[in-house]
């Protein structure tokens, strides 16, 4: 397959939907950029597409968006794929493990053949952008999988700190910005808001 930028000179087409799949960014240092994600995950579900989340350094149970997920109608269910890739607890880069590193391969694999496998219309890398900060993931492996993904497949990334050159494959780049925050007042996450 050609490079990105020859793809993005040819119509990318999915037959199967008779749409364009396109790569999208979530960036910034605001609040919103997972929200987005899975509101765009509910539209696609919505329609028929089969959609795989992988939840880079995400673990345990406590998101609301599982809790959700789990009770969707079957029907729905089926077209839903969530692979959580961490442990139950923040990574920063100086308190990486094997295990981390572990975690974040297994969901980078998972989405590797997810692409390969032409049986997604949707795959969102949440938290992408910082497993690529921290070099949980090579960029080189990144930018290599956007730039040979089907046509018809869409494919979003998540989380602060974009890299300069996932932000240039890109096709949509949204930078979420705090103008304000409550948690400047002290409040603390909330259960079905935050997580």
């Amino acid at each position: 397959m050609g490079s990105i930028e020859n793809s993005q000179e040819k119509e990318l087409y999915n037959p199967r939907f008779e749409k364009i799949g396109y790569i999208q960014v979530y960036t910034g240092n605001g609040k919103g950029k997972t929200t987005a994600s899975l509101g765009l995950t509910m539209r696609a579900l919505g329609r028929g597409w089969k959609v795989l989340i992988v939840m880079f350094t995400k673990g345990g149970d406590h998101y609301g968006e599982l809790f959700s997920f789990r009770k969707l109608s079957p029907v729905i269910k089926n077209l839903l794929t969530i692979e959580q890739a961490g442990l139950d607890r923040i990574v920063y880069s100086d308190n990486i493990t094997d295990e981390d590193r572990e975690a974040v391969k297994r969901g980078w694999d998972v989405a590797k053949q997810a692409e390969k496998s032409g049986e997604y219309d949707l795959i969102v890398l949440d938290e992408a952008n910082i497993v690529l900060e921290l070099d949980l993931i090579k960029l080189e492996e990144m930018t290599d999988f956007l730039k040979n993904k089907p046509d018809y497949l869409e494919i979003v990334l998540t989380g602060r700190h974009a890299h300069p050159e996932i932000i240039k494959l890109a096709h949509l780049v949204s930078e979420i910005q705090p103008m304000k925050h409550y948690w400047d007042l002290g409040v603390i996450a909330r259960k079905g808001i935050e997580y």
